[in-house]
């Protein structure tokens, strides 16, 4: 896909966060890398700015370090095209431009912080930890209609009705959660949810999903688990989206 069709279309750490790296100097990635997974991060890198758009079609990050020059899109135009399709996902600029124009153009671009290399790791990984703590900050409680998840306790109820789930049940259905009213396909379930990276990944997921239903909906008239044929799973109250 060409530059311009991109720009016309438009925890803490009990799970481990996914970070994707954007940084074509290869010492720098490599190591970043090998701090962050030190730090227990699970890290994608890509050299350049079309694959980092294209990672983040196929796959869910909580976190992007994203250099500014970089081949193709640089890293201003991989900000803007995110922002102009309401990706929310926190962005920390790492460059080498370090001019006081270059931050607010960064910033205005929808960058959520901004470093100037050199720069120091302790001093990244405290900004990377602010970041996540804010953007799940809000998320102790999710609440779908009367259906409760209590994010730091583990547990969830209806109506006020205790519902016990197993560990893998309460995983997948608090990845629904903070992901409500998004369909979400059974790659990026397995791919973010380790314990159902299966070889049989689809029965899997299918028979989660079944127990689910079963705890969640079976007793209630509004049914809140929806399956759209062909394109995955969705938790909310808009199947149709």
């Amino acid at each position: 896909m060409n530059k311009n069709s991109y720009l016309k279309y438009d925890k803490e750490k009990d799970e481990k966060m996914k970070i994707l790296l954007v940084e074509d100097d290869e010492g720098i990635a490599n190591f970043l890398k090998k701090g962050l997974a030190e730090e227990s991060y699970t890290v994608d890198h890509t050299l350049n700015g079309e694959e980092a758009l294209y990672l983040l079609q196929i796959h869910q990050y909580d976190l992007m370090i994203l250099d500014v020059i970089l081949p193709g899109y640089d890293g201003f135009e991989v900000c803007q095209i995110l922002r102009n399709k309401n990706m929310d996902i926190p962005i920390i600029m790492l460059t080498a431009k370090d001019t006081i124009l270059d931050k607010i153009t960064g910033l205005d671009y929808g960058a959520d912080d901004y470093m100037s290399k050199p720069f120091s790791f302790e001093e990244l990984l405290a900004r990377i930890k602010v970041k996540l703590r804010r953007k799940y900050s809000t998320g102790n409680i999710i609440e779908i209609e009367d259906l409760q998840i209590d994010i730091n306790q583990k547990k969830v109820s209806r109506a006020n009705q205790l519902i016990s789930l197993t560990s893998k049940e309460y995983a997948l259905l608090e990845f629904l959660s903070r992901n409500k009213n998004k369909i979400l396909s059974e790659t990026l379930i397995s791919e973010n949810l380790n314990d159902m990276n299966t070889s049989n990944m689809s029965n899997i997921i299918n028979v989660y999903i079944y127990r689910l239903r079963t705890k969640i909906d079976k007793n209630f008239n509004s049914k809140l688990i929806h399956t759209l044929r062909g394109r995955g799973y969705l938790l909310g109250t808009n199947p149709h989206v």
